[in-house]
């Protein structure tokens, strides 16, 4: 699903213009990845919590050259935590569960 579906799909159920609705998701997700930016945790309850996490330095192997030992210094990624919800809607997906 692409954010223009998103829009499309939003727009043709509650009857605003696809603008107004590409405006409205537009405009969280600069806010979302705003805070983000800034080191804070997004919870957004029922779907899931943006949060920022530290990567601790480690040596890596460079599978060309396993003899030798690449530093992998550390660095911030975002995680993401599925809320319960979608935790279980995709958890049902599993043909073997």
């Amino acid at each position: 699903m692409t954010k223009r579906d998103l829009v499309v799909r939003i727009s043709g159920e509650t009857g605003l213009t696809q603008e107004q609705v590409l405006d409205v998701i537009q405009k969280t997700l600069d806010y979302i990845s705003e805070a983000v930016a800034k080191g804070q945790t997004v919870e957004l309850r029922n779907f899931g919590v943006f949060e920022v996490k530290v990567r601790k330095a480690r040596i890596g192997r460079n599978p060309n050259r396993p003899e030798t030992d690449v530093p992998i210094p550390s660095r911030t990624v975002v995680k993401f935590k599925p809320g319960k919800e979608m935790r279980e809607s995709v958890i049902r997906l599993n043909p073997e569960a």
